[in-house]
């Protein structure tokens, strides 16, 4: 509900009595308390009236009387309280803010009393109540570094939110390969134990030993460290199947083979050397040794899969460094930032291209911040890209600074929004999707190094160039 600016003034000097005893405007002269009395009007709200809603404009400065005010916002995980204000305190539009619209609904959590002063009579009331307006300004400067803080602080959340559940799903594929693995290699030890206690029943000679032990020393999964592509799979599992059917053999000793290094000329030595039971039971000991080599060597790679991960989410998150200004190596924090937004690309089989210059100088740096600026980019970028889209991260040296551009083949930015993409709270995206935060989190940071950040976009083309000093100021470097 809207308040009247017509209201009558016969509770005048009841407004100025309130005003003389509010905590924040009380230290204000007496004339200029009675011109806020004078121009102001009288509005309460019962609990759970909405006092400002999202979306809409703030017109009013707000000073609380007495009751509770607090801002419920929903940044992607459900509504919560970001702030509240108690009688004494002043919110809405305060003078000298840029405006906008509030970051959520302001909702009476008490019997709420306040004076409203409609922001057309702001100029008036620099210009007669220099004290008041000087009051208001330091209110909106402390709010001002709460939501900064609080902005960046729920961005972080936002991202790690998002940067934890995409790194369960990439953990989850490489452990839940080795619980497979390991699982089956249980099973393939026994059988593995079963065909040794046949063949111990069978007297070897020299020239017997010999034959078993070279097809044994073949059976290295995957030999030459060149995998089969699945033409070539087939072939040789066809020419396994028939040498087996060959010599009258159970084909089911075949899968363990195929993917070992067991040559047919090998097998044929063997079958020289052995017959019957005793070539049965040759094969079986072979062919169990070579799946729990190839379940071993399986394990061992999504172990290093795992390490690698959980590697690049140290680095990317400089979990084991301290926060300061340091000589900052800016491919390995791309390069550990892709690797931790790898899982959303592959989701959308896209393609991440890097092109970073070999000889990049360190820059001095945040390292954690900085990483914090691409995996914001280079998500945007993924959202905005379709299926089997492309994205291109290249990195350089242009005279006394490096250059960072990420570029993504999506739609682009509308031009009549593009000069609004680094306000806070501002999106495209649906609702719970995004926070609108990202980018100003982005522009902030850059602007901590003392860099720069642009955007350039058209139809299948948007660039984000970051630029970032290879010196920092004197007072900067000074400071830490």
């Amino acid at each position: 509900m809207t308040p009247d600016p017509q209201v009558q003034d016969s509770d005048r000097d009841d407004r100025l009595a309130s005003l003389l005893a509010h905590r924040t405007l009380a230290g204000a002269p007496r004339e200029e308390l009675e011109w806020v009395a004078q121009h102001s009007s009288r509005r309460r709200y019962q609990v759970g009236e909405v006092a400002t809603r999202k979306g809409e404009p703030e017109r009013w400065l707000q000073i609380l009387l007495a009751g509770h005010l607090a801002a419920v916002v929903n940044r992607g995980a459900g509504s919560r309280r970001l702030i509240g204000w108690r009688g004494g305190d002043v919110c809405g539009l305060l003078p000298y803010s840029r405006g906008g619209s509030p970051p959520g609904d302001t909702v009476a959590e008490e019997p709420t009393e306040m004076l409203l002063v409609h922001q057309d009579r702001f100029p008036e009331m620099i210009r007669e109540c220099p004290r008041v307006t000087a009051l208001l300004v330091h209110a909106m400067l402390d709010r001002a570094r709460f939501f900064t803080s609080s902005d960046s602080h729920d961005e972080k959340l936002v991202s790690l939110g998002k940067l934890a559940a995409g790194l369960a799903h990439e953990l989850n594929n490489p452990a839940s390969a080795a619980a497979r693995s390991a699982r089956r290699l249980v099973q393939t030890l026994a059988e593995a134990e079963k065909a040794e206690r046949r063949l111990e029943g069978v007297p070897m000679s020299e020239a017997q030993r010999f034959a078993l032990d070279t097809v044994r020393h073949q059976c290295e999964p995957l030999a030459g460290g060149v995998a089969r592509s699945p033409i070539e799979r087939a072939d040789r599992e066809e020419a396994l199947a028939a040498w087996l059917d060959e010599h009258r053999l159970d084909p089911d000793i075949a899968p363990p083979l195929v993917d070992s290094g067991a040559r047919l000329e090998s097998l044929d030595a063997l079958a020289q050397s052995f017959s019957g039971e005793a070539l049965d039971a040759a094969l079986r000991s072979i062919a169990a040794g070579c799946a729990a080599r190839t379940l071993a060597a399986e394990i061992e790679v999504s172990a290093s899969r795992i390490h690698e991960l959980v590697a690049a989410i140290k680095g990317f998150t400089y979990m084991d460094r301290a926060l300061t200004l340091e000589p900052t190596d800016l491919k390995r924090g791309i390069v550990e930032t892709v690797t931790v937004l790898g899982g959303k690309a592959r989701a959308k089989s896209v393609a991440i291209d890097l092109d970073l210059a070999p000889d990049l100088p360190r820059v001095p740096a945040f390292g954690g911040e900085l990483n914090q600026v691409w995996a914001n980019l280079l998500d945007n970028a993924l959202d905005a890209v379709g299926e089997r889209g492309r994205i291109e991260v290249t990195a350089r040296r242009e005279r006394d600074q490096v250059v960072v551009e990420i570029v993504d083949d999506g739609p682009g930015i509308p031009a009549d929004i593009r000069s609004r993409i680094f306000d806070p709270f501002f999106t495209t995206k649906p609702v719970g999707s995004g926070t609108g935060l990202g980018l100003d989190i982005v522009h902030r940071l850059v602007l901590r190094h003392e860099g720069d950040v642009e955007v350039d976009s058209r139809p299948g083309r948007t660039t984000f160039r970051v630029s970032l000093p290879l010196r920092q100021s004197s007072a900067r470097s000074n400071s830490g």
